[in-house]
């Protein structure tokens, strides 16, 4: 790495950290406000007060970390500026891109961390630190979802069970799944002390079946003798997954990309009005990350020209355009889920937008 990339690197790292902590101290101190007693009293372990932080704080990421880095961007930019450093890299013969490359690329970084939070961290611990907190801080009840109801549209398949075992949806206690023909009418009714999802199967601990006819009423099958006394018994013929249980059992904003877009997929019978909601929510989720890059290509030339003229002008151009640009983001979800415009239209307009009004002042700039 060359010396410069690494100066540059190093002034805006520091700025960056100090942002970027404020705002996730600012989010700690007000839920602390409301629940510093509670934990407190709760009997919990050191990693478990952490988790459940960082689970409280992972929904808001993407929010925080657009924000930081704009902030750290204009801070970088003016300070060298202010000490005529830009001045000096381009008479040296330095190209611009050269000199912003460093930022952009933490940007980069960054973005690619938050589609991780998205993703990957969220669906599986924002749901648990927020039951962790109804539940009073009680580490115990917080790992049990009780009363966990899962409809599989497609295949007429209802599951439901008292508790999931864990915040995985793989293991269930007391399960039931009813089947039902196309007519409406009760196939069968599997009924079972646990279900595991193990090698990509679901497994049932003392599972039996009872099958019905059209009118309702039991009958009985050749094998069910054979049957009974197994202990253990797999159901390939259930394509269901643990995260279609828990897309149906937790909160919508919660899960993944992948869990929504398989939800709407095998899901059929939804109303158009919610179709749409739920496509939106889920190309949204794929963009947000893109905002780390977007709001620091606008920031860099707003800084630039804080130090070159007045810190307010940048200052305030900076926070014009970050508010302008959710605010678009705002009005896209809105006309969106009201039909007004289509979906995935509406979640991608505001980044095209207002990364063609960063080209445009990046140029200028140069």
């Amino acid at each position: 790495m060359k010396i410069l990339t690494r100066y540059i690197f190093r002034e805006f790292l520091v700025p960056y950290a100090y942002c970027l902590i404020g705002f996730l101290s600012i989010y700690v101190l007000f839920e602390l406000f409301g629940s510093f007693g509670r934990l407190a009293e709760a009997d919990m372990s050191a990693g478990d007060v952490v988790r459940f932080f960082a689970g409280y704080l992972a929904p808001y990421f993407h929010y925080l970390v657009p924000a930081a880095l704009m902030l750290a961007t204009l801070y970088t930019m003016w300070n060298f500026c202010r000490h005529s450093e830009l001045v000096a890299m381009r008479a040296s013969g330095i190209s611009f891109w050269t000199i912003v490359k460093p930022v952009l690329a933490m940007a980069f970084l960054t973005a690619c961390f938050v589609a991780w939070v998205n993703e990957c961290y969220v669906p599986n611990h924002a749901q648990w630190a927020k039951r962790l907190k109804a539940a009073k801080f009680d580490v115990g009840k917080a790992l049990r979802a009780n009363e966990v109801v899962y409809e599989n549209a497609r295949a007429n398949r209802t599951w439901t069970a008292d508790a999931l075992a864990d915040d995985t949806g793989a293991h269930l206690r007391n399960v039931r799944v009813m089947t039902l023909r196309p007519d409406g009418t009760r196939l069968s009714l599997l009924t079972a002390d646990r279900a595991d999802f193990l090698d990509r199967e679901w497994w049932f601990t003392n599972a039996h079946v009872s099958s019905y006819d059209t009118n309702g009423v039991e009958i009985a099958t050749t094998n069910d003798a054979a049957l009974a006394n197994l202990k253990l018994r797999v159901f390939p013929e259930f394509r269901d997954r643990p995260g279609d249980i828990l897309v149906q059992n937790r909160d919508w904003q919660y899960s993944s990309v992948r869990q929504k877009i398989r939800f709407l997929r095998r899901n059929t019978d939804f109303s158009e009005s919610a179709r749409r909601d739920g496509l939106y929510d889920a190309v949204a989720q794929i963009m947000s990350p893109f905002a780390c890059i977007l709001i620091t290509f606008l920031a860099i030339p707003a800084g630039i020209s804080s130090g070159r003229q007045s810190v307010f002008k940048g200052i305030l151009s900076a926070l014009g355009l970050f508010f302008a640009f959710y605010g678009v983001v705002i009005a896209g979800m809105v006309c969106a889920k009201q039909g007004w415009i289509p979906p995935i239209l509406a979640a991608i307009f505001p980044y095209i937008v207002f990364f063609l009004l960063g080209v445009h002042a990046f140029y200028r700039q140069r």
